[in-house]
């Protein structure tokens, strides 16, 4: 019968899948755009509403700066999609940004943009998972009251849905992020018929006043616009996530990411531009506090903008304006999937040039990377609890680490180019490149002069926590590469390595003389050391005289060596004996033979081997000492003789002896 925690992990994540089935996980581009493009096309959810609240500080004098801005926003966003589809063909292994920056820039400068892509990742999970619980807590006030742990469970299931693989998460994602696009573009053609036929929409903010901080002229107004432009940018953030998914894809993989690339940017700048027209059209209006709302009702909220413009197009349809906000809710949530599918790979990249812990490069059984899954899932979760689910604390550390990256990887992309122009003969192809590099270099400048803008006007109002984390990120990745580095020089084999030891000791620690002692010595007997002896600890002195009484009774032929204890410790009494008899010759070996049981139930465990466990790890430690488990399965270990991840105690159904055959058939190999 399987253990109940494997039925349980079956039952989560399914069944198993073979390496030979990887390629069966690559995504179509139709299943790849939901999948990578979530975050970017979600931004547009919440991207306009950033842009207005912070013209709003201004009053309403200053909206009209909105459409200048949104502009700004879309030429930019379309330069980064131009000059991340040089990156998919030029690296197309999945590194993205971190292989593109390490191979031009350097080591440390890919480690830089790691950590920018680490921290971004985490704060996508945390900033739209945030954003999903305030849209639905438009529709259920309740919920508002409960948002951090409405916000854990969500991330839970996005996590939930990802460890069970690529595919069968890019599956269950596709059709919410299209029935999210559809009801936009719905939205969009219902409001041009309706326009077109006369029809005067009007949100339901239209009447309200907004109250001004203050007045804006000069430099503050060059400010306050360069801030709004800054907030509006949350719409470029997972642009890059496609170029560290380019292994996802089927094949061309760079030709189909690149593609994939370009239907996300004009998928999403139509329905921004969209989105920001009719925000403008309807006359909605956002302030940072309600107390800046004059005329709005006392005891209500205000509503984000895409509700607000949602229910203006449809005031004569509103089961259709309900069906705009729950697909906008829906596709929050799931905007954290092009994290949750950036970051395992980012860190198994990571991982494999020994940044970040090896166990986060392997696949687990679903063929996704699933401790990276569930470390970004703890960070989302650990972040959310901190600043209590807000979206307004979370956004100002979002968009540093996304241009961060973007910019490090322009200036990678143009050094790529500069190199190879420099030994390129063919004017066809240096043409090609020429074209490139300008491409990008346009890019450089335009994403360094936003890190620049995002910098000066988010700096003080949480941006810096997020250069912090990066600051700490890189300090941990070097040195997590530093000690693999230093373990590696110590493990290189030398002309030492293959010395043979001078002699083995063996020595067998006895406690009772019952059977696994006795298969512990017949084992070291086996082994035919160069001497052999059983130790005992004396804690018990009539126990001890009763053992050795014992001993020479059966007559075994191993002396049984008695080590007084007189504070009644074992550990460090075997401890120093083991060491004083290596001291003669560093060249000898002591094995120590170490009988444990074993079991099958989790209980009891706790209560067996508790002794040997101690020992064993303090033996760890002391060199030229090596360790060996003699194990002997006790009855219940049979319980677990079904279990796929059990291996020993079920050897007599596979044909295999029984502990008992192997104990009789070991001691008459040695009579």
């Amino acid at each position: 019968m399987a253990s109940l925690t494997s039925v349980f992990k079956r039952a989560l994540v399914g069944r198993p899948q073979s390496s030979a089935k990887l390629s069966e996980t690559l995504l179509p581009k139709r299943i790849a755009l939901p999948v990578f493009a979530s975050d970017a096309l979600s931004s547009n959810a919440y991207a306009t509403q950033e842009i207005l609240l912070v013209l709003s500080l201004g009053g309403l004098a200053y909206i009209h700066f909105a459409p200048w801005v949104a502009a700004a926003v879309v030429v930019v966003f379309f330069v980064v999609v131009a000059s991340y589809r040089q990156n998919v063909h030029a690296y197309p292994s999945g590194g993205g940004d971190y292989e593109n920056v390490s191979a031009n820039l350097g080591p440390n400068s890919g480690v830089v943009v790691a950590s920018a892509l680490l921290v971004d990742y985490v704060m996508t999970v945390a900033v739209w998972i945030a954003a999903a619980v305030v849209m639905i807590a438009s529709a259920f006030v309740a919920v508002d009251e409960h948002r951090v742990v409405m916000a854990v469970v969500l991330i839970g299931i996005v996590t939930f849905l990802n460890l069970r693989g690529v595919r069968e998460s890019g599956t269950a994602f596709a059709i919410p992020t299209y029935f999210f696009m559809a009801s936009i573009f719905l939205m969009v053609g219902w409001a041009v018929v309706r326009l077109v036929s006369g029809a005067d929409l009007q949100a339901e903010s239209a009447d309200w006043k907004v109250v001004a901080e203050g007045s804006f002229t000069g430099l503050a107004l060059v400010y306050l616009v360069a801030r709004a432009f800054t907030s509006g940018t949350t719409a470029l953030t997972g642009v890059e996530a496609i170029s560290n998914g380019v292994p996802a894809f089927r094949k061309p993989k760079s030709k189909n990411a690149a593609t994939t690339l370009l239907l996300l940017g004009v998928i999403s700048m139509t329905m921004f531009a969209s989105i920001t027209w009719l925000a403008l059209k309807t006359n909605v209006r956002v302030a940072e506090s309600n107390a800046d709302l004059v005329g709005m009702p006392d005891g209500a909220t205000q509503k984000t903008v895409i509700a607000q413009v949602a229910n203006a197009v449809f005031s004569n349809a509103p089961v259709l304006a309900l069906i705009v906000s729950s697909a906008t809710a829906l596709i929050l949530v799931l905007a954290a999937n092009t994290a949750f599918n950036g970051f395992p790979v980012l860190g198994s990249i990571l991982a494999r040039d020994g940044y970040l812990p090896r166990q986060l490069h392997t696949r687990g059984d679903r063929l996704a990377f699933s401790n990276g899954i569930l470390a970004l899932a703890a960070a989302a979760i650990a972040l959310v609890i901190v600043f209590d689910a807000n979206v307004s604390k979370l956004i100002h550390l979002y968009i540093v680490g996304v241009f961060v990256s973007f910019t490090m990887s322009q200036t990678g992309m143009v050094k790529h180019w500069n190199r190879f122009l420099a030994v390129e003969p063919d004017p066809v192809i240096r043409r090609r490149m020429l074209r490139s590099r300008a491409v990008n270099f346009v890019g450089l400048l335009l994403t360094g002069t936003v890190l620049i803008v995002v910098l000066l006007t988010k700096f003080t109002r949480g941006a810096y926590l997020a250069i912090i984390a990066m600051v700490v990120l890189f300090v941990l990745m070097k040195a997590i590469a530093k000690h693999y580095t230093n373990v590696a020089d110590e493990l290189k084999a030398d002309a030492s390595s293959e010395l043979l030891p001078a002699r083995i000791h063996a020595v067998v620690l006895v406690s009772k003389l019952h059977k696994p002692a006795l298969r512990a010595l017949a084992y070291a007997r086996a082994s035919r050391p160069a001497t052999l002896e059983a130790v005992t600890v004396s804690v018990d002195p009539v126990e001890s005289e009763a053992l050795l009484a014992e001993w020479d009774e059966r007559n075994i032929a191993v002396p049984l060596r008695v080590l007084d204890s007189p504070y009644r410790e074992i550990t460090r009494p075997v401890v120093d004996y083991v060491k004083a008899k290596r001291q003669d010759s560093p060249r000898d070996i002591v094995e120590v033979y170490v009988p444990e049981y074993v079991v099958g139930r989790w209980w009891e465990a706790l209560l067996h081997n508790q002794s040997a466990l101690r020992l064993k790890t303090r033996l760890r430690f002391t060199p030229g000492v090596v360790v060996v488990s003699v194990p002997y399965q006790l009855r219940s270990s049979l319980l677990a003789a079904d279990r796929p991840e059990t291996f020993g105690a079920g050897s007599a159904r596979r044909g295999e002896p029984t502990a008992e055959e192997a104990e009789r058939a070991v001691a008459k190999e040695m009579d």
